[in-house]
């Protein structure tokens, strides 16, 4: 890539790869000369440089088939957060599962080809000294790519939508059937400020990795905030182990470029360069094409953040946007409960015997009834245009039972369905009344066409977490 730079003899191959990178070498003034790489560094760099383009271009066909399935008339902020956070995918994830390979299983393919490809490139090119052009176009390709993942990742927790707050079934569900994952996204989601705040560290990282001068400010955040991401997806085993371990390894990559001038600034204290290479771009299709992209991926950075604040505001992805049966939002205590003209007193082993309910402010009635919970092993993550489809709520734990209702306020039903995938075939049709503003009595036929009688009693629970902690509070 740099053969009129450094005056050294090319080989054939290393002229076709000189050609192939265009006009790519003219961001380099013609006199600059390079220092020559070691052995070691040239043959590391041809492994990094595959493994990372395969990692980092959308090189996959799947990825295109993403892309075109998109309706761009109505499009949602989820669809561009796929695009970005897509991985290659030589095996499915569902193959790599029975192989018992786990989600880094293509990581090792690709891992296995750059080791290959390094040692044909090396043959081919062995007379190459020093690939500094093509690391930096390298850089590029990684910042931005890093820039893109934590622009969407930083706008859905900007506007909290990545981890709600919790729900009122959540604070009635006992701590141990909560999985790992769970409790530390409700964890955050409690703090919807501390959650938009993060996110906002995400999106200046990314505008940080979007000016090559700034880049290591930018880094230095992302291992300071990404590092733990990565090690709380680890240990709490959250679902995106493959995709925040990429982020700090393209940021490690990053990172390695600065060590050899950080180390002379802060060990040895003598004067540290910025840059090996200050590029000029002197070709004028290199610099249209350079405004073209940038352009574009600003106007990527404007149309997801307003479609993420749209979303936020009129259908937060994982909760249910059909508004709940007015005035009914509330934590019940079953006062009665028949079951084919038999009347169940208040039990916790009853299989049948409800013992307390929650209504939703959104179309979602909970349960709690000493019957197992089929577990939705599933993160929840996705967009559904269903609400019986949106799984956030009951994934991760078990305790309670989902149900989605649909409510007809004229003749005053409710038809209730499971919301659990596993158990959708479960489905209510029940009338209500509303003696007063706090007692709801249902009747009708339950999942096993039994008929029941269910009188609900409101309890009005506090919690110190909507009460607040600054002021007298009276539970």
């Amino acid at each position: 890539m740099s053969e009129a730079l450094t005056n050294k003899a090319q080989s054939p191959a290393g002229d076709w790869l000189h050609r192939l990178g265009g006009h790519l070498s003219s961001i380099a003034k013609p006199t600059q000369v390079f220092k020559e790489w070691k052995g070691w560094q040239l043959n590391l760099f041809r492994f990094f440089f595959i493994f990372l383009v395969l990692l980092s271009v959308p090189l996959d066909w799947k990825f295109y088939r993403e892309l075109f399935s998109i309706n761009w008339l109505h499009l949602h902020f989820y669809d561009l957060l796929k695009l970005t956070k897509y991985q290659p995918q030589f095996i499915s994830q569902e193959s790599l599962a029975k192989f018992g390979w786990g989600g880094f299983g293509n990581w090792g393919i690709s891992l296995v080809i750059s080791l290959v490809g390094a040692i044909v490139w090396a043959r081919l090119d062995s007379k190459r000294r020093e690939y500094s052009i093509l690391y930096y176009w390298l850089r590029v390709i990684v910042r931005y790519r890093l820039a893109a993942v934590l622009i969407t990742y930083g706008f859905i927790k900007l506007f909290p939508l990545q981890m709600p707050y919790p729900s009122l079934s959540d604070l009635l569900t006992n701590y141990g059937d909560f999985f790992a994952w769970k409790i530390y996204f409700q964890t955050l989601g409690i703090s919807p400020n501390y959650e938009s705040f993060l996110g906002f560290i995400e999106i200046l990282a990314a505008f940080l990795l979007f000016n090559r001068k700034t880049v290591t400010f930018g880094v230095g955040l992302i291992f300071g905030f990404i590092g733990n991401v990565a090690v709380v997806n680890g240990f709490y085993d959250v679902g995106e182990q493959v995709l925040s371990t990429y982020i700090v390894l393209i940021a490690a990559f990053l990172f390695v470029y600065d060590i050899p001038r950080l180390y002379d600034l802060l060990v040895l204290q003598i004067p540290a360069y910025a840059n090996k290479l200050v590029p000029v771009y002197a070709d004028k299709k290199l610099r249209d094409t350079r405004r073209v992209l940038r352009t574009a991926f600003l106007l990527f950075v404007l149309l997801f953040g307003w479609k993420t604040f749209d979303s936020f505001h009129n259908d937060p992805y994982k909760i249910p946007r059909t508004p709940g049966l007015s005035k009914a939002y509330g934590y019940y205590d079953v006062k009665q409960f028949v079951l084919n003209k038999d009347t169940i007193p208040y039990s916790k082993t009853d299989r049948n015997r409800w013992q307390d309910v929650v209504f939703e402010k959104w179309s979602t009635l909970t349960i709690k009834v000493n019957r197992p919970v089929k577990i939705d092993f599933s993160s929840g993550e996705g967009y559904h245009e269903k609400d019986i489809d949106r799984n956030y709520e009951l994934a991760g734990h078990g305790g309670r039972h989902y149900f989605y209702y649909e409510a007809d306020t004229f003749k005053h039903t409710l038809a209730l369905q499971n919301k659990n995938i596993n158990e959708r075939s479960e489905k209510l049709f029940l009338t209500y009344s509303r003696p007063n503003d706090s007692t709801i009595v249902l009747n009708g036929i339950n999942e096993n066409r039994d008929s029941i009688h269910v009188v609900l009693g409101r309890i009005n629970k506090k919690y110190m977490m909507l009460e607040g902690r600054r002021r007298a509070v009276k539970i």
